[in-house]
């Protein structure tokens, strides 16, 4: 074992339970073998479906009305359309409302101004996230209501403890994606953006991964929220929070070719990245180190896009799924989007939250992302006065 070069966090697990660089590989091999099902699994679902996500209405969302085999395909595969989750009516107005903001206040000049390589070619996605529509897609009921059903997918109390609230969210801000037709529009690469993306660096990864740790593979159950939701520690994170699922809502109609999400639709697929992680630090597997974890060849064959969606559905995928975001392909259509995900409250999340009002008010980007603060200055921008109770509740105003 090279434990010249190994965390002293995974010596102490090793011999905790007596683990060798054998021991390592071998469970390796077993987690392989169980992911090469998976996608085998994932390939023939797509071979006879429109699409491996499945899809529900948001009006048996709202009337606890989801059919048991569709909950177990939802937790099978970390991923669902819900549909008409917004009137359609409703998501244009927030369309054109979005429209309206870009265009005041000339953020597509200001962005090139800043950004002159991006700004023919990027993904689209813009740091905007203070709009009355972003506000209001926060804070609306049926939101709240897809929220709780999301996750009630976890397990929020275990080990003793309660991990996170399932009812209250903090409002994570985000950003949006306004993608014109015929737009060249570069993707993003297959990544994750929870904590397992930091892999055996983390030392939260060893605890959520405790089961596989001490050679119980089978017991890995992506969706025990157990040492995911304690502050953030020294190991650099793609983000601050801790979102059960990742979202976003449509604005427009996109087609599965239009550039849109995929997802490898695997949740224990993360799990699995972490194992490789540390097999390769431990020796037990010959490839080099990664500094984060990304998709192998064994994973990729299960990348897959949405179905189509119109506007007022949302899409939402497991914080850990792995996903990418194809290049821009029509030109017919719009792809506008506004993220929102569930992030529900808990000592990680409250943390984050004590730091968005300030910046609301300022008009300043968020904590987890750039500072590019472009909307300090914007007019229409959302004010406390544009908050609901629930909108108060997010910023911690009452």
């Amino acid at each position: 074992m090279r434990v010249d070069s190994i965390g002293s966090e995974i010596e102490s697990v090793l011999d905790q339970h007596r683990l060798t660089a054998d021991d390592i590989g071998e469970l390796f091999a077993e987690y392989r073998q169980a992911m090469d099902a998976e996608v085998t699994a994932v390939i023939a679902e797509r071979s006879h479906l429109d699409s491996v996500f499945p899809v529900v209405d948001f009006a048996d969302v709202a009337a606890d009305n989801v059919d048991a085999a569709i909950l177990d395909t939802i937790r099978r595969r970390g991923c669902v359309v819900i549909r008409n989750t917004f009137d359609r009516s409703l998501a244009e107005t927030w369309d054109r409302g979005l429209a309206e903001y870009f265009a005041t206040n000339r953020f597509w000049e200001r962005y090139a101004e800043r950004n002159p390589d991006e700004a023919a070619t990027g993904s689209r996605i813009s740091g905007v996230y203070w709009s009355r529509p972003q506000i209001q897609g926060r804070q609306h009921d049926n939101m709240a209501k897809v929220r709780e059903f999301l996750n009630s997918f976890w397990t929020h109390e275990s080990e003793g403890r309660t991990w996170f609230d399932p009812i209250h969210d903090i409002g994570y801000p985000d950003r949006v994606r306004r993608r014109e037709p015929g737009a060249v529009a570069k993707g993003l690469k297959p990544h994750t953006d929870s904590a397992s993306a930091a892999g055996w660096r983390a030392p939260e990864n060893l605890l959520v991964n405790r089961h596989m740790m001490a050679g119980r593979i089978a017991d890995y159950d992506p969706y025990d929220a157990a040492y995911r939701t304690d502050p953030v520690g020294t190991e650099p994170l793609p983000s601050d929070v801790f979102r059960t699922f990742q979202g976003w809502t449509a604005l427009s109609e996109m087609w599965p070719t239009d550039g849109v999400l995929h997802t490898i639709p695997i949740p224990a697929a993360a799990s699995y990245l972490v194992l490789k992680g540390i097999a390769s630090v431990c020796g037990a597997l010959d490839e080099p180190v990664p500094r984060r974890m990304t998709a192998d060849e064994v994973l990729l064959p299960a990348v897959s896009p949405i179905p189509t969606v119109f506007p007022g559905d949302t899409v939402w995928w497991h914080g850990d799924l792995i996903h990418s975001v194809g290049a821009a392909a029509n030109e017919t259509r719009w792809g506008n989007v506004m993220y929102i995900a569930a992030t529900p409250r808990c000592v990680r999340n409250d943390e984050y939250a004590f730091t968005m009002l300030d910046r609301f008010v300022r008009g300043a980007s968020p904590k987890d992302f750039p500072d590019e603060d472009f909307e300090q200055d914007f007019a229409g921008r959302a004010t406390i006065g544009d908050l609901n109770r629930r909108g108060m509740e997010m910023f911690r105003l009452i």
